[in-house]
């Protein structure tokens, strides 16, 4: 009741809104021949004083091995807790011997990698003769008995605890009021697989997995590039997921890439735990149908998109990357539009909008002229329609709704049954619920074909979410063609047109270039040019470096040839 009377409050009374500066993408940075770039070298102080900070009062590792022991004890409950290895031992340094513990998860981490290059060297190589070049024990023990490549020393417990939880093994020696973190990593994981998705004919056959580093190693192995910067942050109070931002230092904006890191700085939450999630929690309009940002599983779609400017966000644990700012155009777009010739890419963009139309409007037309618009179609179809609708009891609109909701029925249990028995489902479900309909005159035959049409043109959709929220708006227009005919989709169409101008995708207009009007031109938005024209990344995106190839690409084509005279 409170709620009601909330909103009665809202509409009826006027209120002065709430004055919010909305984050707008301008040509602000540098430009690209200067050295360095403001948002990076912030990045750099940011991460140097993180890693100088001294530990909380409370936190800082004692120097007594007991006391150690003890914390870490109760930090991990153990001995209830059965997957933690705590592991004691001595170390000798000169005439003496010195306790230590080593503290890991079985299961995360690499145990050959503990025993040769950790535990061997600390137990076995300490008792042998060894030139002591470290002034005291912890250069000893860092300089010469850690052969590992990746070894940190950290002075609080909650660095030790976290390195720890990421599948590291933390090691602490009496007398010394630090600890020793390794990065030993080795929980089986899934390899480097095909796209079960966004599947391409002609392109690269390989998709992010669930590792953070590999899906970054991808990036690279494509790029090449050492001004690819990848930055590492924590979301996730509790859970504290590692995320990785990507962007090309010479070529992204500063200003987007500031906004991306101070959106994911600004979640306060306990866990977050995959790409969809944080999607969720970064974008700028979560009630929009339409998804702003792109979440792809192919590295070299990720790759192509660094290129013209973009940022990549990778969440560790999830084989999905989410790159920002999009446009609604960039939804229509496929990974294999940059591999093949663009009159076929053309065409395949051109059946798209076909479908997205077909999936968006159809049902509704179709209620809208068979209850207002008779005029609109050929009397001798008016006649087939009427008269295979002459025994069926229900009106357009309940007649639509029926087979609408029946094949996201059998469209949503095909997806949930198991794998072989899926497409067979929704293959003969469809048929016989088809047919079984028509026969007992609950439909006409001519709504079949409609429902039909709009299914086939839903699955065209490259964009799996812009699929979803097609599905969802099909409803709202087959409700307004129902209520008020054409008038009643022109003004849905004038909404969600109006929404989407007004929507932005991190400071970049949803619309753009069209609303609103850039400068720039458009050679890969609706429709795509040649290859050789491509020469200038989108002017929408503000990059520090304009164009991305020469105005004669092909000199090969504009040169002399090797022996030529003038």
């Amino acid at each position: 009741m409170s709620f009601i009377i909330r909103q009665l409050k809202k509409y009826l009374f006027f209120e002065e809104p709430e004055k919010r500066e909305r984050f707008i993408l301008r040509p602000g940075a540098r430009p690209a021949d200067e050295e360095g770039s403001g948002s990076f070298e912030k990045a750099k102080e940011k991460k140097k004083a993180e890693s100088e900070k001294a530990p909380e009062p409370g936190d800082e590792v004692k120097s007594d091995i007991d006391a150690n022991l003890t914390h870490m004890k109760d930090v991990y409950s153990i001995p209830v807790n059965s997957d933690i290895v705590l592991r004691e031992f001595d170390i000798t340094y000169g005439c003496r011997t010195v306790r230590a513990f080593i503290i890991f998860f079985d299961g995360m981490t690499n145990t050959e990698v503990i025993n040769n290059y950790i535990l061997k060297p600390l137990m076995v190589d300490s008792v042998m003769p060894l030139k002591d070049t470290a002034e005291n024990l912890e250069g000893y023990v860092m300089r010469q008995l850690m052969p590992h490549c990746q070894v940190n020393i950290s002075r609080g417990y909650k660095k030790a605890v976290e390195a720890v939880n990421f599948g590291g093994c933390a090691l602490f020696v009496d007398g010394l009021s630090v600890c020793f973190t390794a990065d030993v990593k080795g929980w089986d994981h899934r390899g480097v697989e095909k796209p079960n998705n966004e599947i391409i004919i002609k392109g690269p056959q390989e998709a992010f997995n669930e590792v953070l580093r590999t899906n970054c190693a991808q990036i690279r192995k494509r790029l090449k590039d050492e001004d690819l910067i990848v930055e590492d942050i924590l979301v996730g109070r509790v859970s504290r997921t590692p995320c990785s931002i990507l962007y090309i230092k010479d070529v992204a904006n500063e200003a987007l890439v500031q906004e991306i890191r101070r959106r994911l700085e600004g979640i306060s939450v306990d866990y977050m735990l995959d790409a969809g999630e944080l999607e969720q929690l970064i974008e700028d309009s979560t009630v929009y149908p339409s998804p702003q940002v792109i979440s792809t599983e192919r590295p070299d779609y990720t790759a192509e998109l660094l290129v013209s400017g973009r940022v990549a966000i990778i969440v560790d644990g999830s084989p999905n990357v989410l790159v920002v700012p999009i446009t609604a155009f960039d939804l229509m777009h496929s990974p294999e539009d940059n591999y093949i010739r663009f009159p076929y890419v053309n065409l395949l963009r051109y059946i798209r909008y076909i479908a997205g139309f077909l999936a968006l409007l159809l049902p509704g037309l179709y209620v809208a002229i068979t209850n207002y618009h008779h005029e609109m179609i050929p009397t001798d179809l008016l006649l087939a329609i009427e008269a295979s609708r002459e025994k069926v009891p229900f009106p357009s609109l309940v007649e639509i709704l029926l087979m609408e909701i029946s094949f996201e029925l059998i469209r949503e249990a095909g997806l949930r049954v198991p794998g072989p028995i899926g497409p067979t489902l929704g293959i003969i479900g469809a048929l016989i619920l088809g047919q079984a309909a028509v026969a007992a005159n609950i439909v006409s035959p001519v709504l079949i074909i409609i429902v039909a049409l709009t299914g086939i043109g839903s699955f065209a959709i490259p964009n799996y979410s812009l699929a979803y929220s097609v599905r969802i708006m099909r409803f709202g227009f087959i409700f307004l063609g129902a209520l008020a005919g054409f008038l009643g989709i022109t003004v849905g169409l004038f909404m969600i047109g109006s929404w989407s101008t007004a929507l932005k995708s991190f400071g970049v207009p949803f619309m753009s270039p069209f609303g609103p009007k850039t400068s720039g031109r458009y050679k890969n938005v609706i429709f795509r040019a040649p290859e050789w024209k491509m020469e200038e990344r989108p002017d929408y995106l503000n990059p520090k470096k304009k164009r991305k190839q020469a105005e004669y690409s092909m000199k090969w084509k504009h040169g002399k040839r090797k022996g030529e005279q003038d």
